[in-house]
């Protein structure tokens, strides 16, 4: 007769609950950097946001819509369900904000913004990564 002990599933349960944890200490690190750092700013309109989505040519317009989706991402991370999508937009909206900080704006003030950027799209992407199993939960979700 074979037996298990409680011993044999403790190892098991640590790793999930200390990952968990991380996962949910990085989420609202990240959701208050992307709330006060990066959307209010140029939600607000704040003189440095105006000038560098100046300095990018798309217009005020892209500044609102950047600064509306860090909002709604910093929401999402907040969200179980929602904290991995979240996480991969984010994601997306970094590796963007890297390009245009590598390409149109290198030779500005806002050019050192290229690493910033950088480390963050790595991250969220490691949180998404983290939180694939509520991705493929969602997306199963919305098939039915």
């Amino acid at each position: 007769m074979i037996t298990t002990t409680a011993r044999e599933t403790v190892p098991d349960v640590k790793p999930r609950r200390l990952t968990s944890t991380l996962l949910w200490t990085a989420q609202i690190l990240l959701a208050a950097f992307f709330l006060f750092v990066a959307a209010v700013p140029k939600l607000a309109g704040s003189h440095s946001s105006v000038q560098e989505f100046g300095l990018i040519g798309a217009g005020q317009w892209f500044r609102y819509f950047v600064g509306t989706v860090e909002l709604a991402g910093a929401i999402g991370l907040l969200t179980p369900w929602l904290a991995g999508l979240a996480a991969a937009g984010l994601a997306a909206d970094m590796a963007g904000a890297t390009i245009v900080n590598a390409t149109v704006l290198h030779n500005t003030t806002f050019g050192p913004n290229v690493w910033l950027t950088a480390i963050l799209c790595a991250v969220v992407l490691l949180l998404a990564y983290g939180r694939r199993q509520q991705i493929k939960g969602l997306a199963a979700a919305i098939r039915r």
